[in-house]
């Protein structure tokens, strides 16, 4: 397997047109460019990203074409109707996960910047129930997998929204009464768009995946326990 020279400035040229003429007449007119330039790449990404996470998270190992998203937006509960996303972005899920909805690694390609992170991003409520139940019986476990120097160094701080009080079942003075208020739960950063273009994208993705794993694998465990339908918004981004 070669590893990922990187992204052609066709395809980011591309993408910084199609945020000007975000139209179907234009796009129509361009796709092909699109699927040389944009997809493809996009596709032959995720394939190498495969053969990274075969060696630390195996779980994780997804049919490249399925895991990028489509570059057509959902407009149907949207002011806004440009119908086209700006970026091109993707996701690995555990395989015996996916159809729950658990957290996955994310990373996204767009001209102004590389985006990268992973976690439980806006989850069912079921799947919600079972993260919190799981945080406050480990804790103390948890803190220290968020905590993590290596983690916090190359993806910053825990993300995610929080309830405003803890959620019904937890007592407000429980050691985890912080933790338990999200409502989701991520690492994620932005990096220079210039990166995209070059060879150290495919490592400086999978460095970070590497990192978030543990993480990942503890909000993941309890999962495989449930029969849920998955979130639909999961970094439907």
């Amino acid at each position: 397997m070669n590893a990922f020279a990187g992204f052609p400035p066709e395809g980011l040229k591309f993408l910084r047109e199609l945020k000007r003429h975000n139209d179907r007449e234009w796009f129509q007119g361009r796709k092909q460019v699109y699927e040389e330039h944009v997809k493809q790449p996009m596709i032959a990404l995720a394939a190498a990203l495969n053969w990274d996470l075969a060696k630390f998270a195996p779980e994780y190992v997804t049919d490249p074409a399925k895991a990028v998203f489509r570059i057509y937006r959902d407009t149907r509960f949207s002011k806004d109707k440009t119908p086209y996303k700006t970026h091109i972005a993707a996701q690995f899920g555990r395989r015996d996960l996916a159809k729950m909805g658990g957290a996955g690694f994310y990373f996204s390609i767009a001209p102004e910047n590389v985006e990268a992170g992973g976690g439980a991003y806006m989850p069912s409520a079921e799947t919600l129930r079972a993260l919190r139940a799981r945080i406050a019986e480990k804790h103390e476990r948890f803190q220290a997998l968020v905590d993590a120097k290596r983690l916090r160094l190359l993806l910053g701080d825990l993300k995610g929204d929080r309830l405003t009080r803890v959620p019904k079942g937890y007592l407000p003075d429980h050691p985890a009464a912080d933790l338990v208020r999200y409502k989701s739960l991520y690492f994620f950063i932005e990096l220079p768009g210039e990166l995209a273009l070059k060879p150290e994208l495919q490592p400086e993705l999978a460095k970070r995946f590497k990192a978030l794993t543990p993480f990942l694998e503890f909000l993941n465990e309890p999962l495989a326990k449930l029969v849920a339908t998955p979130s639909e918004h999961q970094w439907s981004k």
